[in-house]
């Protein structure tokens, strides 16, 4: 029986691959991006902002840590291919893959019952599609190397879903339960985080502090309502590393207690 050891959350010789970590300034990936690079990890900054995604790897890079920016269409599987392939040439491979690339802001100024065909179709095509495209594209790379990691970015929003961006994200959680069941065999982890209001340039945008929303929020949340992005990156690598080797098809909501389950 090994012991426990805080070295179980690092993650030297792994590469990771983070969708949406270049955009939008203030992000999540790009917390997550940093988070994973300061754990050990050579961290492939994916977006399709190429520009968003290089200013990511440089500040990893300058900070001592290893990293490729590359620019990334998750809905086009080419695009992705491109992308895994380019982190095997340079790199070595891939173990995780941290699928937080979606549309939010986007698909939220519109009711579900307003919501036409072409926009539930883009909007079902990046934040769905996008991460089941991603999973296929790079589960072989992560079982050549004995198995990996994924995980997914649902959000508190999800449960109960009560907009067209719940319902991608509820969709979501079950492309991680299914994903989990098919790929454990591999050796291959699906979990998912599900943020709650977290305080990024897009999030603040969309909800500032005097909204309704925030205030509601605020009001039935145990702890704080709202956090900054790296309050989401402990879980993340926890999922990641060997910490949680045995944890799989789960969703963790991170959010100061808005969604409990029994």
């Amino acid at each position: 029986m090994a012991d426990f050891s805080n070295d179980n959350f690092r993650l030297e010789g792994k590469v990771a691959i983070v969708t949406g970590a270049g955009g939008r300034g203030n992000s999540i990936g790009r917390a997550y991006a940093v988070a994973l690079a300061n754990a050990g990890a050579a961290v492939v900054v994916a977006d399709l902002n190429g520009e968003g995604a290089q200013t990511v790897a440089d500040e990893i890079t300058a900070a001592g840590g290893k990293s490729l920016a590359v620019q990334v269409d998750i809905t086009d599987t080419a695009s992705v291919t491109a992308m895994a392939d380019k982190a095997k040439a340079v790199f070595g491979g891939i173990d995780i893959l941290v699928n937080n690339a979606a549309l939010m802001v986007e698909i939220v100024d519109k009711p579900l019952i307003q919501t036409d065909r072409a926009r539930f179709d883009k909007g079902m095509a990046v934040n769905v599609w996008g991460a089941i495209n991603c999973a296929q594209v790079v589960a072989h790379f992560m079982a050549e190397r004995g198995g990996g990691a994924i995980v997914n970015q649902v959000s508190a929003g999800a449960y109960p879903a009560q907009s067209f961006y719940g319902v991608t994200k509820i969709a979501l959680h079950g492309v991680t339960t299914t994903l989990a069941t098919e790929l454990g065999r591999q050796g291959i982890r699906v979990n998912a985080i599900g943020p709650g209001m977290t305080k990024t340039d897009a999030g603040l945008a969309l909800t500032p502090d005097d909204s309704p929303l925030v205030q509601y929020v605020e009001a039935r949340t145990p702890i704080q309502g709202r956090d900054t992005p790296d309050a989401l990156c402990g879980t993340l690598l926890l999922l990641v590393s060997e910490a949680g080797r045995w944890i799989t098809g789960q969703v963790i909501n991170i959010d100061g207690g808005w969604v409990m389950r029994g």
